[in-house]
């Protein structure tokens, strides 16, 4: 391999080192079988021409927001991006993901972070944010991981109105530390069920996690909750939709301890999935156990301000074993994306992106509640997803949409058995009047 900087001495000498005879013989545990044996059967290669029209060939295949109308969300939106987001994102200063280690010469991408860390902090009503986690799911993982250490307990307790792939990968941390997760329902309303709150949080919990919207798109009742988990000891986390912040209260005004979030939505595309932004922010009382990466700001010995990676209780530094957890990166040109859209669009544009969401969501609503055999399960107010009983089997329902342009929405039966038969739609501020209607025409001759 050309790339590889290792003169044949440089081999030869490493090779001794580990007893071996060549550089082949490394790979002689690995069963001959399934060697490869000879060399790869590739095409010819092709010009620069062709090659951008094969690639653009095989993008045309992928279903794409900018050329269909979706009504699929659970956790991946097409929301509106200003123009300033890709022009600042695409400079070369920034074209990497990952936080600079030096500060003397990373001061531009240092302040970005510390300056994301401050509006999430104004965003969520939290003290203190990290430079990003690696999506929503991870940061509701880290979130319950920081309460179980805090708090020592071993019981993770989840509304089951948590988006249901986070609530995977909160299991999947808790099963390998030691910790175990209780799950609690929702109301016919689809809220989670306060009673059984009170109920599940006890002297052995660590923390209660709750969606606000939850994932069938219903606002959640917060008054009490912070007092309710906190009465027994355990610490209250909230996963937040941050566009619904734009009209919702912030978490940090009802008593959350920790705040985690999905933050895509914030200046960047839904990209088939990701990358992701995890939002994650806690009350002063919890810096130390933050996860991950803090950039603070400092002045030098001539008395200039500076920013400075700080805090780090990481694996790879001093804290070795006892870190606060192994997270080695963090996602921050999606970050700086976010830092740009919520300064572009300030605390009045993210209102009204809001106030957009719900308008739409709730005229698509009550349209669709009006075809025969669709109806609407739950009675919560929503923000913009929010959950149909349709006459008809969902996978039929999305295969007819699609052929007429349209992405439908999530088949719940797929994460909630009792739920076969539901799907769930949303509407963002870019959903307009006659997508709705096209929906609602196309719903209508189903059968």
């Amino acid at each position: 391999m050309g790339y590889v900087p290792n003169t044949p001495s440089d081999r030869a000498k490493m090779l001794s080192e580990v007893g071996a005879s060549s550089t082949s013989s490394l790979f002689d545990g690995i069963p001959k079988e399934v060697l490869l044996g000879g060399e790869l059967r590739l095409p010819k290669p092709l010009s620069e021409a062709d090659l951008a029209r094969e690639l653009s060939a095989l993008s045309a295949k992928n279903l794409s927001v900018a050329h269909r109308t979706s009504f699929l969300g659970a956790g991946s939106y097409n929301h509106f991006v200003p123009a300033v987001v890709n022009h600042l994102v695409k400079r070369s200063e920034f074209y990497t993901a990952y936080t600079p280690y030096q500060p003397e010469i990373s001061q531009g991408m240092l302040q970005a972070i510390y300056e994301y860390q401050t509006l999430i902090c104004n965003l969520t009503g939290m003290d203190v944010a990290n430079a990003s986690m690696y999506d929503g799911a991870t940061a509701s993982a880290e979130a319950a991981s920081l309460a179980c250490r805090h708090t020592g307990r071993g019981v993770i307790v989840v509304s089951d109105a948590l988006h249901p792939e986070y609530r995977a990968v909160i299991k999947t941390y808790a099963r390998f530390a030691g910790f175990r997760t209780k799950e609690i329902g929702t109301t016919k309303g689809g809220t989670t069920d306060i009673e059984e709150i009170k109920k599940a949080v006890d002297d052995s919990t660590a923390c209660f996690i709750l969606s606000q919207p939850n994932f069938f798109g219903c606002i959640e009742e917060v008054k009490g909750l912070a007092d309710i988990v906190r009465s027994k000891g355990a610490l209250f986390v909230v996963s937040v939709d941050p566009i619904s912040l734009g009209i919702l209260t912030p978490p940090g005004e009802y008593g959350a301890d920790i705040v985690t979030g999905e933050g895509v939505s914030m200046g960047s595309p839904s990209s088939f999935g990701g990358p992701g932004l995890g939002l994650f922010a806690v009350k002063n009382s919890l810096v130390r156990l933050l996860p991950g990466r803090v950039v603070g700001a400092t002045v030098d010995g001539e008395k200039r301000k500076g920013f400075v990676l700080t805090l780090q209780a990481r694996e790879q530094h001093i804290r070795r074993e006892r870190a606060t957890s192994n997270i080695c990166s963090n996602e921050a040109l999606m970050a700086l994306a976010a830092t740009v859209y919520l300064s572009a669009m300030g605390g009045r544009g993210l209102r009204r992106a809001a106030e957009l969401c719900i308008q739409k969501a709730n005229y698509a609503k009550e349209r669709i509640s009006g075809l025969k055999g669709f109806s609407l399960p739950h009675s919560a107010p929503t923000f913009k997803e929010f959950v149909v009983k349709a006459p008809v089997p969902v996978k039929k329902i999305n295969a007819a949409l699609l052929k007429q342009d349209i992405i439908g929405g999530l088949d719940l039966g797929r994460f909630y058995p009792k739920l076969r038969g539901h799907m769930l739609l949303c509407a963002t501020e870019l959903t307009r009047k006659e997508d709705v209607d096209a929906l609602v025409l196309a719903l209508g001759k189903i059968k």
